[in-house]
């Protein structure tokens, strides 16, 4: 459209020249007199873009105020009183913004059958194939999705073949078929309810952070808290997820909580507000799902009594808590647990295993663990269960909370023997430590000089036997 008055103009094309080649063929169409341009009904899309148009007369409006003298915030707000919305508009805004709806889920659908496809052909062709060339295969299928709108979707199978790859040689195909059939489910679920906020989370895209807040049947938990872990991963779109998992230490409401948040890698290493370890008093708002696990922080107490540190006990027994996140949404791809009493363990392999107490229950963990956290009996273990392996968040031991997070690499760089780790010690073992690098430094100085010391404590057995049987006693207090 084109305003002759001040050759105004306006066009729904992409283009980024103004005016476009539509609206120079309009006014050439207008200025030759091609077609004849009759008198007409203005149509209210027309009237509705004059009347957003600030013409030379609105630019410079009428005022009595002399020229330079103080501007009156309230004065000017008056002189543009707000005119109320016509119904025509908004039902053609409604109208609108159905009909966007209605070609987002269609663009949705296609994006899934061409997903259906694509799995069957990776299962046809052989899974081997696949695992071979599973980043160049996803990538493909990823930028599909994205230009069906399920960005989400895309983003989750962008990071498949990482998720592949952290498996074992043997455990790839298996893992593969896991991964492949879970996004099965997760497009027939979508298929059956394309309103439904959880799996429409999923696939396309999450709610705002407003809309959370300001919806009145959102799940809200007032508590208190503990912050397990925090996990920033770097994503292949350039983005980087902050992932803060709290527990709840009270006997009712879900028992996790996420605390998810986005950040482009350019901004750099972002600091987080929690520190592992730190209990607090707040509110959670939950994001609606049949099982609630992100969540937004409304409210945080500074001052507020904490209960005693040890943990709760696990509202379900371990095979519950396994499957049925599952029979809820099968397509979950990860599963917060809160282990009964038990240990880690490694077998004559190297593998590390998290065992119960009782023997009953073997779990593999995700990666290396070292430190003290093996060999310690681990009253309430804290952890992510992936359909595949254990990631440790933290850990209650009888000599106080361990983070998983320092159980790594970082945690052997002065140790005294092969079970103590001076930097994955919390609360309460401090002093230990302390004693245990001066125990490895003055052992280093001896050997050094050719005199045979050993560490003080002793060493921390931290292999269970080839017959699996288990540790022997921990660490002396």
């Amino acid at each position: 459209m084109a305003d002759l008055r001040d050759l105004g103009n306006k066009c729904t094309c992409p283009s980024r020249k103004f005016p476009c080649k539509h609206v120079l063929g309009l006014l050439w169409l207008n200025a030759e007199a091609v077609v004849p341009f009759t008198p007409a009904d203005t149509p209210a899309w027309v009237s509705d873009w004059l009347g957003r148009r600030r013409g030379p007369s609105a630019a410079k409006p009428a005022t009595n105020a002399p020229p330079g003298g103080d501007k009156d915030l309230g004065a000017a707000r008056a002189a543009e009183p707000e005119v109320a919305d016509d119904p025509k508009d908004v039902a053609r805004r409604e109208a609108q913004l159905a009909k966007r709806n209605e070609e987002t889920e269609r663009a949705i659908f296609d994006a899934l059958d061409a997903l259906d496809q694509w799995i069957g052909d990776q299962l046809r062709m052989g899974l081997s194939g696949f695992i071979d060339d599973a980043t160049a295969r996803c990538r493909r299928i990823a930028a599909r999705l994205v230009d069906g709108k399920a960005a989400v979707l895309a983003g989750r199978i962008d990071e498949l073949p990482s998720r592949l790859l952290a498996l074992s040689a043997g455990d790839r195909p298996r893992g593969a078929v896991v991964e492949l059939g879970k996004l099965v489910l997760l497009a027939r679920a979508f298929r059956a309810t394309p309103r439904n906020t959880a799996i429409r989370r999923a696939v396309a895209a999450s709610e705002t952070r407003e809309t959370v807040l300001a919806d009145p049947d959102a799940l809200r938990v007032d508590a208190d808290w503990e912050v397990l872990a925090e996990q920033v991963q770097t994503r292949r779109d350039g983005l980087v997820s902050q992932t803060t998992w709290l527990l709840n230490l009270a006997a009712a409401g879900p028992r996790f909580a996420m605390l998810l948040d986005f950040f482009p890698a350019s901004a750099g290493r972002r600091g987080s507000v929690f520190t592992p370890g730190e209990r607090f008093h707040g509110e959670l708002v939950f994001y609606p799902s049949a099982r609630p696990l992100r969540a937004l922080l409304v409210r945080r107490d500074a001052t507020h009594e904490m209960p005693p540190p040890a943990w709760p006990a696990p509202d379900d027994t371990l095979s519950d808590a396994l499957t049925r996140p599952l029979l809820a949404e099968p397509w979950v791809i990860d599963i917060p647990l809160l282990l009964p009493q038990g240990r880690i363990a490694r077998d004559a392999a190297g593998h590390t295993w998290w065992r119960s107490a009782d023997g009953l229950a073997t779990l593999p963990v995700a990666s290396e663990v070292n430190g003290i956290l093996c060999g310690t009996d681990l009253a309430r273990t804290a952890a992510i269960w992936s359909g595949n392996r254990l990631a440790i968040l933290a850990a209650q031991t009888p000599w106080g909370r361990i983070g998983g997070h320092d159980c790594g690499d970082q945690g052997r760089d002065d140790p005294c023997c092969d079970g103590c780790s001076p930097h994955a010690l919390d609360h309460g073992i401090r002093g230990r430590a302390r004693s245990h690098v001066l125990a490895y430094r003055a052992r280093r100085r001896s050997r050094r000089s050719g005199i045979a010391a050993a560490c003080a404590f002793g060493p921390v057995p931290r292999h269970i036997g080839d017959d699996g049987a288990g540790f022997s006693a921990p660490h002396p207090a």
